[in-house]
This record gives structure tokens, sequence and C-alpha cells, in this order.
């Protein structure tokens, strides 16, 4: 992102397929908002689709998708992608008006058993740096209406610049996830937060960690590639949504 344009992401969408990669995923997500389950049934198939978020997102970072029947989830990666996932709603008010005091949150949650006791006052706070507080300033700005650019594309910028600026040094995988599904539900593009895009990225990890390292570039083609690949984890979510959705209305 370049803090020079007025509209950091003002150009994001001039990119090769992504106007169409764009349109695919809406067009998806909007779909399974239709599905005759999700229009009254649709906080147990969010509380569903929470879940398996958390679960493939704590696998992405090395932790357990396992959940105890009736026990404790002793996974310290697990357990902190769950509260995480938890989290999202009551943080939404707050994602919308002072991003940056919900990611810190979110990394309280993600990370308070990754840190050592010791160290406890680690936790919500960044790494010192003049690079990384510009980059979450510009970050915020993009979230609090600094863009027009459409949900599909800020959900995948957000995304992609906390795993590559790692502000915290713990957690950041799930953080960096948990905010892409915040931007889809604060942006309207997945409003009752049904797809499960997390499932997709784990699916196909090594794909999911090139096109992350192609974002980190800063390139045209490698973010453009990122939001493209984004949009089609967003399709393969809506996929996973329309599963849940189905499974709930057989009982």
């Amino acid at each position: 992102m370049s803090a020079v344009a007025e509209d950091p992401l003002g150009r994001l969408l001039d990119l090769p397929g992504v106007p169409e990669a764009v349109r695919a995923a809406r067009d998806a997500v909007a779909e399974v908002h239709r599905h005759p389950t999700n229009r009254r049934g649709w906080p147990t198939t969010a509380a569903e689709a929470s879940v398996r978020a958390a679960r493939a997102s704590a696998a992405l970072d090395g932790g357990s998708v396992e959940i105890p029947a009736g026990g404790e989830v002793t996974d310290p990666v697990l357990a902190g992608a769950l509260r995480v996932a938890e989290s999202i709603g009551p943080l939404l008010t707050t994602w919308e008006r002072a991003p940056l005091q919900a990611l810190a949150r979110m990394h309280v949650l993600a990370a308070a058993d990754l840190v050592p006791a010791g160290r406890s006052e680690e936790l919500g706070r960044p790494r010192p740096g003049e690079e990384i507080a510009a980059r979450l300033n510009l970050l915020a700005r993009v979230v609090t209406g600094g863009t027009t650019a459409p949900g599909p594309i800020v959900a995948a910028v957000v995304h992609g610049e906390l795993l590559t600026l790692a502000p915290f040094g713990s957690g950041d995988g799930v953080v960096a996830r948990a905010a892409g599904r915040l931007v889809g539900i604060a942006s309207g593009l997945d409003p009752k937060g049904l797809a499960v895009p997390e499932v997709a990225y784990l699916r196909r990890v090594e794909e999911y960690r090139a096109a992350a390292a192609g974002f980190a570039t800063g390139t045209a083609d490698g973010v453009g590639e990122w939001i493209r690949y984004c949009c089609r984890a967003m399709e393969a979510g809506a996929r996973e949504a329309r599963s849940i959705a189905d499974a709930a209305a057989q009982g």
C-alpha cells in the first residue's frame, strides 16, 4: 500500500482479472445468503462456520484441529483461534471505529497461551518500529473509510498486509485471517459471516503461502494474484457455507 495516493487501494480494481474475481466472490457469497436455511437459521450456520474457520486458521499456524468432546482445548494455537472467533461479533463495532484497538484485543486472545508468563506485557502491543506503526496506521485509515475499494479487495489487503507485517510476532496468522473475516462482515460482503475461506486456504496451503509471499513483494503482479486468490478462496468458502446450510436443513 502507498500512503501517497488519496485512496491507497484505488488502482487495485484495475489489475488484470481482479474485477471479474471480485464479482464472482460477491455473487457466490450473496447466493449462499439466499439459501433457505440461512434466511432464519443463519445464527446456527454462522456459528458452525466460525468454528470451522478457527480450526482451519489454527492448523495453518501449526495448531491442532481437534476439539475434544466435552473437554478443554489444550492446544494453545487452537484455543487462541477459538477465542478470537468468539470475539468477532462483539468486536465489530470497535473494528469499524478503532481497528488497531480491535487488532490488539484479538492478539491478546490469540496469543494468551503462546507468550511466556513473564512477557505478558507483549500481548496486544505491536513490535516497535516506525515502519510497523506507519503501515498499521495506514491500514486503520483504509478500514475506517479511507478507500472506496470493494469488500473483497479490502479483505484481501488487510489479510495480506497483516500476514506480511506480522506486527505482534506471535499469533499473527490467526489475527490476520480473523481481520479478513471482520472486513467481510463490516463491508457487507459476508454480513452474517457464513463463508469459510479459511478451509480453502488450508486445503491448498502451499498455494496460500505462495500467494501471500507474492503480496509481500508489493508488485502489481504479486498483489493482483493475492487478490484473485483470496476471491477464489471466498468462492470456495461460500461452497463450504452451502454444505453447512444443506446439513442443517437435513437436521
